[in-house]
């Protein structure tokens, strides 16, 4: 992931306005952003450029109905390590990248090491993912696992009051 430029930080009234606006549709035309915006097409062309060059805005993309793909099953595991070492969290990392199933790791604090959100079709899947490729990632000691049996909220989107505070 790219590092922020001191720039990035300077995000006015109208960068916040466009960022919002492409979080909602990022298909949006540049004619019909800048309508939105109150601004020419030129001028906010060149604010997402901007944006994007200093990192802030750093993709598009498609969002996808899991269940749609067959995906039916989200789960999150907590995974504790048996080491605490640099070594033993950057052999983690690497393996876990390799695992198309696996959507979002984290190396958090607190009583376990890793919480890792991973979408399967079924529960033999996940207990295949589970026994033969999560704790089998080096260092891998113990699990523990969260079926979710509704998902209440879901989005990449970060609020604009957030985005305010910069």
């Amino acid at each position: 992931m790219r590092i922020l430029k001191e720039s990035a930080r300077g995000l006015d009234k109208l960068d916040r306005h466009i960022l919002r606006i492409l979080q909602q549709d990022g298909r949006v035309s540049m004619k019909e952003l800048g309508e939105q915006v109150g601004l020419s097409i030129t001028p906010c062309i060149e604010r997402v450029k901007r944006m994007e060059r200093d990192g802030v805005i750093t993709g598009y993309h498609a969002k996808v109905n899991p269940a749609a793909l067959g995906a039916k099953l989200l789960v999150f595991v907590e995974i504790t390590l048996n080491q605490k070492s640099a070594s033993a969290f950057e052999q983690f990392r690497r393996e876990v990248l390799q695992i198309p199933e696996v959507q979002e790791c984290h190396l958090v604090s607190g009583d376990f090491d890793y919480l890792i959100k991973a979408r399967i079709h079924e529960m033999a899947e996940y207990r295949k993912l589970l026994g033969d490729m999560l704790l089998q990632l080096p260092g891998a000691a113990q699990s523990k696992s969260y079926v979710v049996m509704e998902e209440i909220k879901e989005t990449l989107a970060l609020s604009t009051e957030v985005l305010q505070n910069r």
